[in-house]
């Protein structure tokens, strides 16, 4: 395809690029300076790829992808969603749990969108509580954008109509315990239903049969396209920071993939894999595309929707705090002021793994962190704004996490008698890679005073790169 447009794609990126990117992309985590400093003395032909396995295995690859699965699937206590706390964070266990199991995605799916019961025992029947509004439309736009990528609103009436009738019979019964319900379907029906799938088939649902069920056997049948190409193309967003249909959850015959070939590969690999989302992720960064650097080697104007380099883009929120407290040994404090009494989550926690996003933080919510009111890519808006910028450079909060977070103060500490392997030491742990030959000495000039005072010269330094683009930015 690249060939074909006279579009010259980028080199690969250097191994100090590639080991922050992958650790960000899979894990949401940031490499420690150890970990920066192994993988660019090893010399092994395969070391990418064995990087990838060791990080997929990781605890925080669960935490990460419910994170994002909590995007799509609305995952909030509060107003508008209203799962309430009992029920979103079991919700959230079972999400976790799902990607901590390698579950197949075609089974997650199938729960989500046919398990019956109790919310706070029965997790995934939160799929249809988490929807604004009761009513079968809300329920079919809700699974449509989940399991399609695609919306409602878009489609002709009568395939809109026909598709909510898979939806007609879910109910909800309320039981003694506060908040709790019972989510079904219609035990009594009063007859046969007639419904449409998406791709404009007629079918007619027996009243001893679940919709649900039926709409599931229809969307995960082999060589039905309309999940894989779905899900594949989610996938690659999140992993790529756009879509090869863009945006990701707006799948429509006027919106066509940048790059049909692609797309029919991610989507014919998700299938012959039988739905690992590991395998999937393993596909997809090993792959020479995602290896890219980030700097274009073409301004062809279709360079960047048809993927010749890698696309620089703001770290998500919870993924930032992290970071920064990562780096500065420090803590950050969560909580959700409704319902009474209000959760107060234990600072010890980290952002990626928060299982609602009712529970908060200024520093998220600067940082524009997803609402979860709708599932749409959307609600995550990663462009940098005035006011991010002035809290990063003067805020007492980043100011606190350096000069008495415990992470700086330790490394200035243990290399007090070694100033340049204190600056490599802080580039390392900053932007995961060793100081160029200019950086280290405009940073030793600074360390090097008069006054001898050192440290604040190191705490300068570090300062000055929590704020540059190579912090603050996956490339």
């Amino acid at each position: 395809m690249l060939k074909s447009q006279g579009i010259e794609p980028s080199p690969p990126c250097s191994d100090a690029v590639f080991i922050r990117r992958v650790h960000l992309d899979l894990i949401g985590t940031l490499p420690d300076a150890k970990a920066v400093q192994d993988f660019l003395s090893n010399k092994q032909p395969d070391k990418r790829a064995a990087l990838i396995d060791s990080l997929l295995e990781r605890e925080e690859f669960a935490e990460f992808w419910a994170m994002r699965w909590g995007d799509a699937l609305r995952l909030k206590a509060e107003y508008p969603i209203n799962l309430w706390p009992n029920a979103t964070q079991a919700y959230h266990r079972w999400i976790r749990d799902a990607f901590r199991e390698n579950r197949p995605l075609d089974q997650f799916a199938r729960e989500l969108l046919t398990s019956s019961g109790s919310n706070f025992r029965v997790p995934p029947a939160n799929f249809f509580r988490a929807v604004q509004g009761r009513e079968p439309s809300a329920f079919a736009s809700a699974a449509a954008l989940t399991f399609l990528c695609s919306r409602t609103e878009t489609w002709p009436a009568d395939r809109r109509k026909g598709f909510e009738a898979f939806f007609t019979r879910i109910r909800f019964k309320a039981t003694d315990e506060w908040k709790e319900e019972i989510v079904g379907n219609d035990p009594a029906p009063s007859g046969p239903l007639e419904a449409v799938y998406p791709d404009g088939t007629k079918v007619t649902i027996p009243s001893s049969s679940d919709p649900r069920v039926v709409l599931a056997d229809w969307l995960l049948q082999p060589g039905n396209p309309y999940f894989p190409r779905a899900t594949a193309n989610r996938i690659w967003a999140w992993v790529y920071g756009r879509g090869v249909v863009h945006e990701p959850d707006d799948i429509r015959d006027d919106n066509p993939p940048s790059n049909p070939a692609l797309l029919a590969v991610l989507s014919q690999e998700l299938v012959r894999n039988q739905y690992d989302l590991k395998t999937m992720l393993r596909f997809i960064t090993t792959s020479r595309t995602y290896q890219q650097s980030p700097v274009p080697h073409s301004t062809h104007p279709q360079a960047a929707a048809l993927f010749a380099y890698y696309p620089i883009r703001r770290l998500d929120a919870e993924v930032l705090i992290d970071a920064l407290n990562q780096i500065s040994g420090t803590r950050e404090s969560y909580t959700s002021l409704i319902p009474e009494p209000y959760s107060i989550i234990p600072d010890t926690h980290r952002a990626i793994g928060l299982p609602d996003a009712s529970v908060t933080s200024p520093f998220l919510e600067l940082f524009s962190r997803s609402n979860r009111d709708t599932g749409r890519f959307s609600e995550r808006a990663n462009e940098p704004s005035d006011a991010q910028r002035l809290h990063m450079l003067n805020s007492s909060h980043i100011q606190r996490k350096i000069v008495r977070g415990q992470g700086v103060q330790r490394v200035i500490d243990s290399r007090k008698q070694d100033l340049p392997g204190l600056v490599k030491e802080i580039y390392l742990l900053f932007v995961a890679r060793p100081p160029s030959e200019a950086e280290k000495e405009l940073a030793l000039a600074t360390m090097n005073t008069p006054s001898g005072n050192y440290r604040n010269g190191a705490e300068d330094l570090a300062w000055a790169l929590v704020n540059t683009k190579e912090f603050l930015f996956q490339h």
